[in-house]
C-alpha cells in the first residue's frame, strides 16, 4: 500500500486552483445512463473513484472515454446487467447507477457496496423510493435486484439522504407521469445534478428546495455539462492554510456554499479576506479561539469538513466540542490525532472535546476514510518532525494529486509506492 511521508511543519504559500467536484461528478456519471445521446463532463477531477464508476458504466456497455479532465459517455446500446462485485465493493456511490440503469433498461443487480468505513450508511430510503416508483425490489445475499417500469406518484424520502435523492430523481426522470419528491436533500452538487438533468431534457420544478416536482420523459437527450468545484476539497485547504499559518489564495471557493465554515472561522478568529465571490484568501492569524462545532446537513456544517477542523481546533485557546451527528464511526480519527500528542478526550461515537493549543508530533498513522487521510494529511503538515501515513489510496479518491499541489504551496511530502 502506498504511504505518505511528511516533513513538518510547513507553513503553505501561494495559490490553490479547485478541482471538479467528487460528490457531483459520481451522480452525474451515473445518469448519463438516462440518455439516448452522447455526454460530455468537463472539469472531471482525476480520481480513483471515477475511474471505477467509469468502468461500472462500461460493465453495462456504455462507451466511455477520458482526456484531460473531460468524460464523454455514449450509453445508447447500454443493456440490463449485473454490476460486477469487485467494483461495487470499492466505493459506496456505486448504487448511485440503481436509479439510472432500471429507468433505462429495467433490470439491474447490484452487489453490497463498499467504500468508507465510518458507520452504517443504509440504503433503506433508496429502496423505499424505488418500491414506491413501482419497482421490483429484492435483496439476496447481499444483491440488491431491481426490475419494472416506473410510475409517477407522491413520496416522502423519509431522511435527507444525498445519495437517496439523487437516486431517486435519476429513476423519477423516467417514470411514466409526475411524480412528487419530498424531503429532498439540498445540497449543492444535488441541485447541480438536477439542473444537468433539466439541460438534458428532463422537467423539474422546484429546485434548490426540499419537494421536487418531477415530469417523466420517455428519454434524456444529452449533452455538455461542467463539473462544479469541489466545495469539500476548498473548504479542507482553508482550513489547511489556516492551521498551517499560512498564506494561501484559495480559487474556487463558492462564498455561497461555505457559509457555516466562515461562521466558525469568524468565532475561532481566522484571518482572511473575501476577494471575490468565488475567491478566498487565508492569512496568518492570532489568538485563535476555541468554538464548539455541530455537523448536519446543508446548508450547516458538513460532516466531511469537522474532520480537518479538528486539526485547527488542536492549535486553539480553549475547550472544543465536536459532535458528529450523521456517522457514528467517523470520530475515529481523533484516536490519531491523540497519538500525535492533542488533547482530546473522546466522550462516545459522536463527539470529542479538543483543548488546546498543543503542539502536534510527527508518528506513523492510518487513514480510516477519504477525509480523515485528508485530516492526517494536515496534521502531519502542522507536526514537529516526519509523519508516515499509510492506506493513502483512501486520499485519492477524493483530491485529484494533493500531494503534488500541496508541495507547490509549501509542503514537503513524498509518496512512496
Amino acid at each position: 500500500m502506498a504511504q505518505l511521508i511528511i516533513q513538518g511543519p510547513t507553513p503553505l504559500r501561494g495559490e490553490w486552483h479547485t478541482a471538479g467536484s467528487k460528490n457531483a461528478v459520481l451522480p452525474m456519471l451515473a445518469a448519463s445512463l438516462l440518455c439516448s445521446h452522447p455526454v460530455e463532463l468537463t472539469n472531471v477531477p482525476d480520481l480513483s473513484d471515477v475511474t471505477v464508476m467509469c468502468e461500472i458504466l462500461e460493465s453495462l456497455g456504455a462507451k466511455v472515454t477520458r482526456s484531460d479532465h473531460i468524460v464523454r459517455i455514449d450509453a445508447q446500446d447500454i443493456h440490463p446487467g449485473s454490476i460486477p462485485s469487485e467494483l461495487t465493493a470499492k466505493m459506496r456511490a456505486s448504487v448511485l447507477v440503481l436509479g439510472a440503469a432500471v429507468a433505462r433498461t429495467g433490470n439491474i443487480s447490484v452487489a453490497q457496496p463498499g467504500g468508507d468505513i465510518i458507520g452504517a450508511r443504509p440504503i433503506a430510503s433508496h429502496l423505499k423510493a424505488f418500491r414506491e416508483l413501482g419497482y421490483s425490489v429484492e435483496q439476496t445475499n447481499g444483491n440488491t435486484h431491481l426490475s419494472g417500469k416506473a410510475h409517477g406518484g407522491r413520496i416522502v424520502l423519509g431522511e435527507l439522504s444525498v445519495t437517496g435523492a439523487e437516486n431517486a430523481i435519476m429513476a423519477a426522470c423516467l417514470a411514466s407521469g409526475q411524480t412528487e419528491l419530498r424531503m429532498v436533500a439540498v445540497e449543492p452538487h444535488v441541485i447541480d445534478l438536477c439542473d444537468m438533468l433539466v439541460a438534458f431534457g428532463a422537467t423539474i420544478e422546484g429546485i434548490g428546495t426540499h419537494n421536487l416536482i418531477i415530469t417523466g420523459a420517455e428519454t434524456l437527450q444529452g449533452g455538455t455539462w461542467r463539473v462544479p468545484p469541489d466545495q469539500l476539497e476548498s473548504g479542507t485547504i482553508a482550513i489547511a492554510a489556516a492551521a498551517t499559518q499560512g498564506d494561501v489564495i484559495v480559487h474556487d471557493f463558492v462564498m455561497n456554499e461555505h457559509d457555516a465554515l466562515l461562521t466558525l472561522f469568524d468565532e475561532i478568529g481566522v484571518n482572511y479576506t473575501i476577494i471575490n465571490p468565488i475567491t478566498i484568501q487565508i492569512k496568518p492569524s492570532k489568538n485563535l479561539k476555541a468554538t464548539n462545532v455541530r455537523t448536519q446537513p446543508y446548508p450547516n456544517f458538513p460532516s466531511d469538513l469537522q474532520t480537518p477542523l479538528a486539526v485547527l481546533l488542536t492549535q486553539c485557546d480553549g475547550t472544543s466540542e465536536i459532535f458528529e451527528t450523521l456517522y457514528e464511526g467517523r470520530l475515529q480519527y481523533l484516536f490519531e490525532l491523540q497519538r500525535m500528542g492533542a488533547s482530546i478526550a473522546i466522550r462516545d461515537a459522536h463527539s470529542g472535546i479538543i483543548t488546546g493549543p498543543t503542539p502536534l508530533i510527527g508518528t506513523e498513522l492510518v487513514s480510516y476514510d477519504i477525509r480523515a487521510g485528508a485530516t492526517m494529511l494536515l496534521a502531519g503538515m502542522i507536526a514537529q518532525g516526519t509523519t508516515t501515513l499509510d492506506r493513502i489510496e483512501h486520499i485519492d479518491r477524493g483530491y485529484e494529486h494533493i500531494d503534488v499541489r500541496l508541495n507547490a504551496l509549501g509542503a514537503n511530502l513524498i509518496r512512496k509506492d
